[in-house]
């Protein structure tokens, strides 16, 4: 299968962005080096191409009726210009994907969804689609960035003369960012403050290059997936296919708050109102390493010899300078302070319960 490219590759690769397969697209795992990248946007900020991720755009009188029925939040609640997070479940309760949800307009929405999901959502969205709903696959059309850190703000004020103070956390402005028209949100997947950037497909490279280039007297490096896969981990921001799966409920993977039980229908409802009744069996927890290793996705969980649990993501955690890990363990065996073994290679290696998320703004520096 030929591998997709972002409007970006030519760029990464001229940069010397080391590029690796990821969801079907060449995308760059790293620049400079996945440390270096990560502490650069937990001190400064990073650059990242998203361009791979999908977007979906529902219009019509049905749309919010529609997304209403598709996602575990209320979309209800959605003023233009504000976004909000959620799981899209089946009737299982098990997740189809995890997504943003943004109002651009009364009835104009668009779901960004994950990039090796977007096929399967679009089929998903369009099983359920009514006749007054318009649902159009618009991601050939539309190049995202992320610029991630406690500089972001300073770094696109350099670019553009809307006051980006007044913009609160998951809303969002179209404004015009170096001269090019684009829609500003304020949201990421680092655990830091920052901005993904949505404009036409053909004007990324132009914005990537402007936002570089304003940037880098700040500190500004661009950033690969490695780095994004360990700010986002520290973070406990869940990465499908591993903390969220068709076989994990929302229930179950700490994300109850994104489910609205005064909703009268959503899809897989009654399967995670009997969910919340009965109480779940396992649990998403956090761990960091006693023993010397680095728990990997699939690794056993075991405690007094029996198995209680798997590993979904394990790394060094840069910021904490720490092996760290989540997993999902019986419930029973998620206390924080609880040992328990991750058997890595044949060995079994002495871990610990600790409270999540590992890094919080503000509160670990």
């Amino acid at each position: 299968m030929e591998m997709k490219k972002t409007p970006l590759y030519d760029t990464h690769v001229k940069m010397g962005g080391k590029m690796v397969e990821f969801g079907g697209w060449l995308m760059p795992v790293q620049y400079s080096g996945i440390i270096e990248e990560h502490q650069a946007v937990r001190s400064a900020a990073g650059l990242f191409d998203v361009s791979h991720m999908g977007e979906v755009e529902i219009t019509g009188k049905g749309a919010l009726a529609l997304i209403q029925k598709l996602i575990t939040n209320n979309a209800a609640k959605l003023n233009i210009g504000k976004a909000i997070y959620s799981p899209m479940c089946y009737e299982t309760g098990g997740i189809v994907d995890d997504l943003l949800i943004y109002r651009l307009e009364e009835d104009k929405y668009w779901l960004v969804v994950n990039a090796g999901n977007k096929d399967k959502d679009v089929d998903w969205i369009r099983r359920h689609q009514t006749k007054d709903a318009q649902v159009a696959d618009i991601s050939a059309k539309v190049g995202q960035i992320a610029l991630q850190g406690p500089k972001a703000q300073d770094i696109l004020e350099l670019l553009t003369k809307t006051e980006l103070a007044s913009l609160p956390y998951y809303h969002f402005a179209q404004i015009p960012v170096a001269g090019i028209e684009a829609l500003v949100s304020r949201t990421g997947y680092t655990g830091e403050d920052g901005f993904e950037i949505y404009g036409a497909a053909e004007k990324i490279k132009f914005l990537w290059e402007e936002i570089l280039r304003a940037g880098q007297p700040l500190g500004l490096l661009p950033a690969g997936l490695g780095a994004r896969d360990t700010l986002r981990f520290e973070a406990r921001l869940p990465l499908y296919g591993h903390e969220l799966s068709a076989d994990i409920t929302p229930l179950e993977a700490g994300l109850s708050i994104f489910v609205d039980w005064e909703k009268p229908d959503f899809i897989g409802r009654d399967v995670l109102l009997q969910q919340k009744a009965a109480g779940i069996s396992r649990r998403l927890a956090g761990f960091v390493m006693k023993d010397r290793g680095i728990a990997r996705a699939g690794f056993q969980i075991e405690k007094d010899g029996l198995l209680i649990g798997e590993v979904t993501s394990g790394s060094y955690a840069p910021t904490l300078q720490q092996n760290l890990g989540l997993g999902y363990v019986k419930k029973e065996e998620a206390s924080i302070g609880n040992e328990i073994m991750v058997v890595i290679r044949g060995k079994r290696l002495r871990a610990e319960i600790i409270k999540t998320p590992f890094y919080k703004r503000g509160q670990n520096k």
